[in-house]
């Protein structure tokens, strides 16, 4: 029995949506091992200049990242959709380990394959470092409140 990841392409708005929201919510768990089993076993991924191929490389990779990328809050917001692919912006905001802050801003591309699961994610990104008073994203640590502004709303 094949691994199913709901909702499954061809998206819709609305589904494609609901899948974003729930990589963002996946991502801002800072749980490596959760945030791999969106993908495909073979998932291959660019990363700014790194390139990933499965899952325990995925699983690898985020665990570094969250290592270095303290007190990360994430939103994603849907770009563009078509049949079994999904555009989305986002900006994450985190400090490193001396107490300088980032927003790290960028652009995704991802495919899906018939169950749902990401085969293809591909990412750039760029860090804008910011002082603290500049942070945006405030709410606690984990998923971020349905009340909470999102890209379009707070001018990112």
């Amino acid at each position: 029995m094949s691994e199913s990841r709901p909702p499954l392409p061809p998206f819709t708005a609305e589904t494609a949506a609901q899948k974003a929201r729930m990589a963002e919510d996946a991502w801002n768990s800072r749980d490596p091992a959760r945030v791999a089993l969106a993908y495909t076993t073979d998932s291959r991924w660019r990363n700014r200049a790194e390139f990933l191929q499965g899952r325990e490389a995925i699983q690898a990779f985020l665990t570094r990242k969250w290592s270095r990328e303290l007190d990360y809050r994430l939103i994603k917001e849907v770009w563009a959709f078509h049949g079994n692919r999904i555009a989305v912006r986002f900006a994450y905001e985190w400090h490193d380990d001396s107490g300088s802050w980032f927003r790290s801003y960028g652009n995704e591309n991802w495919e899906f394959d018939e169950h749902g699961l990401m085969r293809l994610r591909i990412a750039s990104i760029n860090d804008l470092p910011i002082a603290e008073a500049e942070r945006k994203y405030h709410w606690p640590l984990g998923r971020r409140p349905d009340d909470h502004p999102i890209l379009s709303e707070l001018g990112l």
